[in-house]
């Protein structure tokens, strides 16, 4: 990685440690009211609501075999097959080389499988195999436990409106986040080709 774009993810991860302090200290627009408890601001609840949530999974996902690297990973291939591994390395927030290691015990155990990619020779792509599926299932029904346990006492309109407002959250902040995403990429691929020049000289 040449020196430009390590400086270019470092500026975008610190966008992005903003916006979690952000989210963490205040509602996403005005300030938090004086009578407002912190506890009770939008990103405190997503914040503890998540932990809560991955926590309890964790707890599920154990009694089933799995670990924590194995369910989340397992979980996004069931979401987006075919990912590249660095795709999934980035979705995951682990190093490329951890990844590797980590695919390599799930292919030993049936679960995955690597194929290459054809728009690219140096890349592999993900899939999941048919030995997966009743791991799959498996934790399919563990979410769903815990889902409805965390929305007991909440009617059905009440589900769709929690629904509605988190999608509109996600489509915000991912808006916002595009420029900068573009802006990486695009230097990326600049410094790539003066990269590929200077080898060619």
């Amino acid at each position: 990685m040449t020196r430009a774009a390590a400086s270019g993810e470092a500026k975008l991860r610190q966008r992005r440690s903003k916006l979690n302090i952000s989210l963490l200290t205040n509602w996403a627009g005005p300030p938090i009211p004086p009578n407002v408890q912190p506890e009770r601001s939008v990103g405190f609840l997503i914040t503890d609501v998540s932990h809560l949530l991955r926590r309890s999974f964790n707890r599920r996902a154990q009694a089933l075999g799995l670990s924590q690297a194995q369910w989340r990973a397992l979980a996004h291939l069931w979401r987006t097959e075919g990912l590249k591994q660095s795709e999934l390395a980035e979705r995951l927030e682990i190093q490329p080389i951890t990844l590797t290691r980590l695919i390599d015990r799930m292919e030993a155990a049936g679960w995955v499988e690597r194929r290459p990619d054809p728009a690219d020779r140096r890349a592999v792509r993900l899939y999941l195999t048919p030995q997966a599926q009743p791991v799959l299932a498996e934790m399919q029904q563990a979410a769903a436990a815990l889902l409805d346990e965390a929305l007991r006492g909440l009617s059905a309109e009440q589900r769709l409106q929690l629904v509605e407002a988190l999608c509109a959250m996600k489509r915000n902040l991912s808006e916002a986040e595009a420029p900068a995403v573009s802006e990486l990429e695009s230097r990326k691929s600049r410094d790539g080709r003066r990269d590929r020049k200077r080898r060619a000289r």
